[in-house]
């Protein structure tokens, strides 16, 4: 790639006069060694899985592999229907389809790591959402997934994106991110708010560990998938406004690279800590392993 960090992506684009989905694609290509028709159908093909998982998980009765979750997804989405959400009609949608597809995942279906298993619920609940609120074609939220490719990449590069590397931080933070990003560009905006976007994501997902009861992608995963959609528009929303990350995104990036490499084994995926290691969730461990789940 032509960047590294996402200073230097804003100044790529202001010097080539393109947006970060267009200098993504057009390195992603080059790098792959594909052409950049080939490139965007195969991510095209992706954002179809997305939807896919959106709408199985919305309409299906999904139960997750363990019986531990399932249906939340249609009953916030219910819920937004039938009352008004105190999040907004906005928020509660964009929630309830990212329930939908980590609880896809939960269940052992497809779905697209964005960028792992474990946070890929935040872009979809975030452009499907918005796909269906501003009327915009599949093309358009193909391009929004270049852009938080980039994104994605820069964290990657220069930090953490694995829950076992750097606490949940790494997986629903930089999901957040990524998603705040994206949507930024997708409603006009330019680099520069973008990434403020990110740097206002991130500041606010330092230091979330990573603590999955019996060591399954579930419980609290599924929720912070939800709550991670509305914080990403929330930051989106932000940077559209004006509103500046004080702290430099990347310097934000390395913030997270710092209090990951900091943080404690047992809040990194090894369920020893945190919400795995409470009464409640020490007997779920328990009764998972009676069932041999």
């Amino acid at each position: 790639m032509r960047f590294h960090n996402l200073t230097g992506l804003i100044e790529l684009c202001e010097k080539e006069s393109k947006t970060i989905a267009q200098i993504m694609l057009e390195d992603q290509a080059e790098e792959s060694g594909m052409s950049q028709q080939e490139t965007f159908k195969l991510m095209a093909e992706y954002y179809q899985i997305m939807k896919s998982a959106v709408h199985k998980g919305l309409t299906e009765d999904i139960v997750s592999m363990s019986g531990l979750t399932g249906g939340d997804a249609k009953r916030v989405n219910e819920y937004r229907q039938a009352q008004s959400a105190s999040v907004g009609d906005v928020g509660a949608q964009a929630m309830a389809y990212a329930l939908a597809v980590s609880e896809i995942n939960a269940s052992m279906g497809r779905i697209v790591a964005t960028p792992t298993a474990g946070s890929c619920g935040i872009i979809p609940g975030v452009f499907v959402s918005s796909q269906e609120r501003f009327g915009w074609d599949d093309e358009h939220m193909v391009n929004g997934l270049f852009c938080a490719g980039a994104i994605g990449y820069v964290i990657a590069n220069n930090s953490f994106i694995s829950g076992a590397e750097g606490g949940c931080q790494a997986e629903i933070g930089s999901a957040i991110g990524m998603a705040a990003g994206a949507m930024v560009e997708l409603r006009g905006g330019g680099a520069a708010e973008a990434v403020h976007a990110v740097g206002l994501a991130l500041k606010n997902t330092l230091g979330l560990i990573c603590d999955p009861v019996g060591g399954l992608v579930e419980i609290p995963c599924i929720v912070r998938n939800g709550f991670g959609a509305v914080n990403a528009l929330a930051a989106a929303d932000m940077a559209l406004a004006g509103v500046r990350s004080a702290i430099p995104s990347d310097e934000v990036i390395d913030v997270m690279l710092e209090v990951g490499s900091s943080m404690p084994s047992k809040h990194r995926e090894t369920a020893q800590g945190g919400l795995a290691q409470t009464p409640t969730g020490r007997k779920i461990m328990k009764e998972l392993k009676k069932r041999g789940k």
